[in-house]
């Protein structure tokens, strides 16, 4: 359902009916200004091609990096190579500015604006991840506005080669990405499509959080993943050797987090969460009854709470994640009560364990309560698609008077994974006429 402007998002629809799914753009239309891309690339100060990768008909695919100053403020300070992709489809589209929040993948993936406008994408690695760090890293870097500075210089670099308009997405964290770079440079894209992308504005008043995932679903359904926890808890000891047993046959440890039996307890308590986020009201007849064997119940954890994640091999290059959680962005609460008797850790789903003592955590309130209030007052030509069954955006983004052609967007029943051809019919069409209205398609 589109909460906001609704009337006025699908008379634009209307309008260009004719654009209602991610139209095919004949292949004539997008060979012009290609030209020889390889040496424009080349050309651009900073930038480096690592390697070129195979391609879709159409295509071609890059490997970059960019150089970009650890400190934005103070450039002569040194700085790091920034890890990109270059999906080139012609010089003459739009470019999709893809922010992933985290490492970028270098397999050739579209992101679902860039398949709708059949455009460039260009991916970014975040700082500090990945490839994508300084050396030595001074932590005190690592803020949203320095990050938002990248991506500045990304397209800055780039619009002398793709001078088209330019649009800006990503999800869940790389869609908070996406909003922070559009709060300190609003004119640096047409628009920006955000996904799933929560917005923890007041990290001490989280009841929000809480509140949606006592009411999501069916309360047969939660009850049962209730129970699910307590059993898993209640085993703790065989369940926790089996999951040691695991990391040692790998060769990993659990000395980020502390212990195999802390990251254990861990992962139970933020199950319910992961599997509303992932999985969903279809995925009830799935939970195991508390009755249910080892196996069944410690397949389950291991898939719902991806248990790898916790174990050092994953869990360190999370590190960058979680500090941002524990100095800007915030992290949400996990039920307890239900659980009390069986937990050993208080505090142990909180961004300090999962960053190393040696990196101090002081938390910062007024960054999200700024970006929150330019989004509400300031904020233009910004699009949020959430799935309404996703805890993840318990707080969401939320439009004000001073949200000018903004709009916010829920899947019906949707997870973490809406996408714009998961809404209704009526609403994708709009949203897709939209996206394309501000790319110039």
């Amino acid at each position: 359902m589109v909460r906001r402007r609704i009337g006025r998002l699908v008379a634009q629809a209307v309008a260009v009916a004719v654009l209602a799914g991610a139209a095919a753009v004949p292949a004539a239309a997008v060979e012009g200004g290609t030209g020889d891309i390889r040496a424009a690339i080349e050309a651009v100060p900073g930038l480096r091609i690592v390697e070129e990768k195979p391609a879709a008909p159409g295509f071609r695919f890059f490997v970059l990096t960019l150089h970009q100053p650890a400190d934005h403020h103070h450039p002569e300070r040194g700085g790091f190579e920034q890890r990109l992709t270059l999906l080139h489809r012609g010089t003459d589209r739009p470019t999709v500015l893809y922010t992933s929040g985290y490492e970028v993948s270098t397999s050739q993936n579209r992101t679902e604006p860039a398949e709708l406008l059949d455009g460039n994408q260009v991916s970014t690695e975040q700082r500090f991840f990945g490839t994508s760090r300084p050396e030595p890293a001074d932590w005190n870097d690592l803020d949203i506005e320095q990050a938002a500075a990248d991506h500045h210089h990304v397209i800055e670099a780039l619009r002398a080669v793709y001078r088209a308009p330019w649009i800006s997405t990503g999800g869940s964290k790389g869609g908070m990405t996406t909003v922070y770079h559009r709060r300190f440079y609003p004119q640096d894209v047409a628009g920006s499509v955000a996904y799933s992308a929560p917005n923890n504005v007041d990290d001490r008043e989280d009841s929000a959080y809480l509140d949606f995932l006592r009411t999501v679903g069916t309360p047969e359904c939660r009850s049962a993943l209730q129970a699910a926890q307590r059993a898993l808890l209640e085993r703790r000891t065989v369940l926790v050797a089996r999951y040691q047993a695991w990391a040692d046959s790998r060769g990993d440890g659990f000395r980020l987090v502390g212990s195999a039996d802390r990251a254990f307890e861990a992962a139970v308590l933020r199950a319910p969460f992961m599997f509303w986020q992932a999985q969903g009201q279809a995925a009830c007849p799935s939970v195991p009854a508390a009755d249910a064997s080892d196996d069944v119940l410690y397949d389950w954890l291991a898939r719902v709470a991806q248990l790898p994640v916790y174990a050092d091999a994953v869990a360190t290059g999370f590190i960058p994640y979680f500090y941002q959680l524990g100095t800007q962005l915030g992290y949400f609460p996990v039920e307890t009560a239900h659980l009390a008797d069986l937990l050993r850790y208080p505090g142990v789903t909180e961004p300090r364990t999962f960053v190393p003592r040696e990196i101090p955590l002081r938390y910062r309130p007024q960054a999200m309560r700024d970006v929150d209030r330019w989004v509400r007052t300031r904020g233009e030509r910004l699009m949020f698609v959430n799935g309404a069954a996703d805890p993840s955006v318990a707080e969401p983004f939320r439009l004000g008077n001073g949200s000018r052609d903004s709009y916010l967007i829920q899947v019906p029943g949707g997870t973490h994974s809406a996408r714009i051809a998961r809404l209704p019919a009526a609403d994708a069409a709009a949203a897709t006429a939209t996206l394309r209205r501000w790319a110039g398609v």
